[in-house]
């Protein structure tokens, strides 16, 4: 028995479906597609998982790619050339002293990489905002963490951990932060 087919005489590109009836003895429907059409409340056909999302998935997730590094060279004033890239940015705390965390993967001979760790104390950030009238930006902070590293370089003090032991770092207090934005001009 087939469903009275809705009058399309009306609609201007006039179009004419109706949908195929199957009996219940036929094959059972698998999928989770739902029982009936959301527009006629018709019953759906066997093979409607095609237009029906099941869902399962017959890819499996798959990971999410590294993020591509840009790479920058450091000349500095020890004499060597180090290779870097920022690796990521955090908030964290050293001594109970809240700050930004900011970790740099370098290299000094191009074949091995390690992480080297700027630390920016929070409390040296919120005097300079007393005094400046205005807090830094995420981007300026960013920037006095990059200064840091580079003044790191030229005093050779970016070397690679021994085994076992957590990345090397170097802090931002209120004694270097004026000279950090001194070379940025800020």
């Amino acid at each position: 028995m087939l469903p009275s087919v809705p009058d399309f005489s009306s609609a201007a590109a006039g179009f004419f479906l109706w949908i195929e009836l199957f009996s219940a003895q036929e094959t059972q429907n698998t999928c989770s597609a739902p029982e009936s059409c959301l527009i006629w409340e018709l019953p759906v056909r066997v093979n409607s998982c095609v237009d029906f999302h099941s869902g399962r998935s017959n890819n499996p997730p798959m990971p999410r790619p590294d993020t591509a590094r840009r790479v920058k060279s450091y000349s500095a004033a020890d004499g060597y050339v180090y290779q870097y890239y920022f690796f990521e940015g955090n908030r964290a705390q050293r001594n109970g002293s809240p700050g930004g965390e900011f970790t740099y993967v370098v290299s000094v001979d191009r074949r091995s990489a390690y992480p080297f760790k700027i630390f920016v104390l929070q409390s040296a950030l919120d005097n300079w905002a007393k005094l400046n009238g205005r807090p830094l930006s995420s981007s300026e902070e960013y920037a006095v963490a990059k200064m840091r590293l580079f003044q790191a370089f030229d005093e050779g003090a970016v070397q690679a951990p021994v085994a076992g032991q957590p990345p090397r770092e170097v802090v931002v207090d209120d004694a270097n932060l004026e000279e950090m934005l001194g070379r940025l001009g800020i």
